[in-house]
C-alpha cells in the first residue's frame, strides 16, 4: 500500500482511532484515581573501615569496604535489619511485608548505600528509611564484630537523612495518562489497518484495477432520493449525479469495441442501482443527438417501464415470440431520439429467449438503426441471462456499487463474462460516497415473481411517459420478420 492507502484508512478509522485513545486515557486515569498514593523517603549510609595511618593501610580498607558494600545493601533487605525496626516503631505484619516497600542500591564503586521505602504516609515513609539506616548501621557493627576486639573494624555513617516528601511518586498520574493515550492510539491505528486488511468490498478504482484490465469509466456519486427521482436527468439536470452520467456517455463514446454500439448493462447482484444507469444513460446519448435504443432485457423483474411510466404489457417477450413486431411496441419516449422497449409478459424461458436467434437478428437490425442500443439486464450471479444477451452485443458494461459489493463478487460476475466469450466495456462504479476518504474525485431474489413496484408521479407520467405513439421507432423491413 502507498502512503495514500494509509492516510486514506486513518480518515477513514479516525472515530475509531480517537474512541480507543479516550477508552484507554479513561482506562488510565480510573486506575490512577483508585490507586492509594504512596509517597518515596530516602536516607544514605557511608561505608568506612578503621585502618591504619598509612597509605597502604588506607588503600586495605578502602578495598575492603569496598567488598563489603554489595553485601550490606542485600543485607538491608533481611529480618536481622528489619525485625528491629518493626518492634521499634510498632508495626504491624512480618519483615517480608516491610521489605516489599523496602529498596536499597548503590553507586558503581562506591561507599554509600541508598535505602529507599515507600508508604502512604510520608512522615512514615521518613521515619522507616532513617531507622532502617540506624538499624542497618548496628547489624553491620554486629556481624563484624571480631572476638578480639571490642570494636568494628567497619563502620557505617548516615550522611543523609530521609526527610517527608510533599508529591507522591505513585501513582504517576500524567505518566498513566500518556502511556494510556499512546496504548488506545496504537490499538486504535491496529484496529484500523486490521479492518482495511479484512474488507473485501469494491470502494474505489483501484480496487476495481486489481480484478480486471478493463477500465472503471464512470463513477456515480450516492444520491439519498435516489428512489424518489430515478430519472436524474429530468428531475433535475444540474445535480452532481447528473453530470457523472454525462461523464460516462463520453467515455462510452471513446470506448474501442471493435465498432460495436449495442452494451449490455448488469450488474453482480440486485440493487447495484443497473436500471437506473441504463435509464440516465440513454437520455444523456439521446441529449447529445445520438438515436438511442433502450430495451428492457429483464424478463424476470423488468423494471424500466415502471421508472419511465409507459405501457409494459407488450414488449420484447411479444417480438421474440413473434406476436408483435418492434415497429408496434417500441415507442417514443419524451422529446429526445430516444425509443423504449419494455419487457413485456415476464415468461417462464427468460434465458432461453435471450440467447435465441431472434434476439440477435433484433439486435443486429437495431444496431444498424440507432447509434447506441443499450439493454438493461438481469445481474450476473443469480442468473445467466446477462451473459447470454453479452455475446450478442459489443461488450457489458458492469455496475459495482461502492461499499456494497465484494471483491468476490465482482470478480464472479466478470469470471462469468469471460466464459461465454462476452467482452467487457468498462465497469462503472454506483453509489459512491460524496464525501469522506472513499469519495471518487469529487436480495435481488431472482425467480418469476416481482421485487418491490416503482409508482412514478403522475406530473412525470402524464407529461413524459411517451406513450402516446408517434409512429413506428424503426424503419420496417419487409425481410425481416421482427421489424
Amino acid at each position: 500500500m502507498e502512503l495514500s492507502d494509509y492516510i486514506r484508512i486513518l480518515r477513514k478509522n479516525w472515530l475509531v482511532i480517537v474512541a480507543t485513545t479516550l477508552i484507554g486515557i479513561a482506562v488510565a486515569a480510573g486506575y490512577s484515581l483508585t490507586r492509594t498514593p504512596m509517597y518515596d523517603a530516602s536516607s544514605r549510609v557511608f561505608v568506612s573501615t578503621q585502618a591504619g595511618g598509612t597509605v597502604q593501610d588506607l588503600q586495605q580498607g578502602g578495598t575492603f569496604a569496598l567488598q563489603r558494600v554489595g553485601t550490606y545493601v542485600q543485607l538491608v533487605e533481611t529480618p536481622i535489619v528489619l525485625n528491629p525496626v518493626i518492634n521499634e516503631l510498632g508495626l504491624e505484619g512480618t519483615a517480608d511485608d516491610l521489605a516489599q516497600r523496602v529498596s536499597s542500591s548503590t553507586p558503581l564503586n562506591s561507599f554509600l548505600i541508598d535505602i529507599s521505602v515507600q508508604d502512604a504516609d510520608p512522615v512514615q515513609a521518613a521515619n522507616l528509611a532513617n531507622a532502617i539506616a540506624a538499624s542497618l548501621t548496628e547489624a553491620v557493627e554486629s556481624i563484624e564484630l571480631r572476638s578480639d576486639s571490642q570494636q568494628s573494624p567497619v563502620q557505617l555513617t548516615r550522611v543523609k537523612d530521609a526527610l517527608p516528601e510533599a508529591r507522591p511518586v505513585s501513582p504517576n498520574v500524567p505518566l498513566n495518562l500518556a502511556l494510556g493515550g499512546l496504548v488506545g492510539l496504537a490499538l486504535g491505528i491496529g484496529i484500523a489497518v486490521l479492518r482495511a486488511v479484512l474488507d473485501n468490498k469494491v470502494r474505489t478504482a483501484r480496487d476495481v484495477e486489481g480484478l480486471t484490465d478493463r477500465p472503471v469509466i464512470g463513477a456515480i456519486p450516492f444520491d439519498p432520493k435516489a428512489k424518489e427521482r430515478p430519472l436524474i436527468l429530468e428531475a433535475d439536470p444540474h445535480n452532481t449525479r447528473s453530470e457523472a452520467f454525462r461523464a460516462l456517455r463520453t467515455n462510452l463514446q471513446f470506448l474501442e469495441m471493435d465498432g460495436g454500439h449495442s452494451f449490455v448493462i448488469t450488474s453482480s447482484l440486485p440493487s447495484e442501482g443497473k436500471s437506473t444507469t441504463t435509464l440516465n444513460l440513454a437520455l444523456a446519448l439521446a441529449d447529445a443527438g445520438k438515436r438511442v435504443a433502450l430495451l428492457d432485457c429483464d424478463l424476470r423483474k423488468p423494471k424500466v417501464a415502471e421508472y419511465l411510466g409507459t405501457e409494459g404489457g407488450a414488449g420484447l417477450t411479444d417480438v421474440l415470440i413473434g406476436r408483435a413486431r418492434v415497429a408496434d411496441v417500441m415507442l417514443p419516449w419524451g422529446k429526445r431520439p430516444l425509443y423504449v422497449l419494455p419487457a413485456g409478459k415476464v415468461p417462464p424461458n427468460p434465458s432461453e429467449l435471450l440467447g435465441s436467434k431472434q434476439m440477435g437478428q433484433l439486435l443486429d437490425a437495431l444496431s444498424n438503426e440507432f447509434d447506441v442500443v443499450l439493454c438493461d439486464a438481469p445481474p450476473l450471479l443469480p442468473v445467466t441471462d446477462a451473459a447470454i444477451l453479452a455475446r450478442s452485443t459489443a461488450g457489458a458494461i458492469v455496475i459495482a456499487s461502492a461499499g456494497r459489493t465484494t471483491t468476490s463478487q465482482l470478480s464472479g460476475a466478470l469470471d462469468a463474462l469471460d466464459t461465454v466469450g462476452a467482452k467487457v466495456a468498462g465497469v462503472v462504479l454506483s453509489m459512491v460516497p460524496t464525501r469522506g476518504p472513499d469519495a471518487y474525485g469529487y436480495g435481488y431474489g431472482y425467480g418469476y415473481g416481482g421485487y418491490g413496484t416503482y409508482v412514478p408521479s403522475k406530473k412525470r407520467g402524464d407529461k413524459r411517459s411517451g406513450g402516446e405513439r408517434r409512429g413506428p421507432a424503426v424503419e420496417t423491413s419487409a425481410t425481416d420478420p421482427l421489424i
